[in-house]
C-alpha cells in the first residue's frame, strides 16, 4: 500500500486549504482512513478519521473548521481546512488501516505503538504553514 498527500501550502490565518491524498494496493482492506499531524522529531496529533463505514471523527481543535471526506472511486482521501490558525502548521500525513478494528482515531493513535505497523500505511505527509 502506497500513500501520497499534495495540497499543502502557506496561508494567512483565516484561509483554507484542502489535502488530498491517493492511495494504491489493497484499499478495500481499509476500515480506517484518516489524517495526522506530525513535524520530524514530534509527537502525533490524530486530526480526523473516516471509517469504512463512512462516519466521520474529529480531535476537539479542528471541529467545525476541518472536514474529511473521500472518493472510494478514485482511492482518494481528502481534508479540507478552513479558518486555519497559526497552531495548525505542521506536516499532515495520511494513514490507512487494516486489520482487527477498533475506533478509527484510536487506530490512527495507536499504529506503530501498541497496533503493529503491519497494519498500516502512512505517507510522507505534506506541509502546511500558517501565518499569522
Amino acid at each position: 500500500v502506497q500513500m501520497v498527500e499534495s495540497g499543502g501550502g502557506q496561508v494567512q490565518a483565516g484561509g483554507s486549504l484542502k489535502l488530498s491524498c491517493t492511495a494504491s494496493g489493497k484499499t478495500e482492506d481499509f476500515y480506517c482512513m484518516g489524517w495526522f499531524a506530525q513535524a520530524p522529531g514530534k509527537k502525533r496529533e490524530v486530526i480526523a478519521g473516516i471509517d469504512s463505514d463512512d462516519i466521520e471523527s474529529y480531535v476537539e481543535s479542528v471541529k467545525g473548521r476541518f472536514t474529511i471526506s473521500r472518493d472510494s472511486a478514485k482511492n482518494t482521501l481528502y481534508l479540507e481546512m478552513n479558518d486555519l490558525k497559526f497552531e495548525d502548521t505542521d506536516v499532515y500525513h495520511c494513514v490507512a488501516i487494516w486489520g482487527p478494528r477498533q475506533e478509527c482515531l484510536s487506530a490512527i493513535k495507536a499504529l506503530g505503538v501498541t497496533l503493529p505497523v503491519d497494519y498500516g500505511a502512512w505517507g510522507q505527509g505534506t506541509q502546511v504553514t500558517v501565518s499569522s
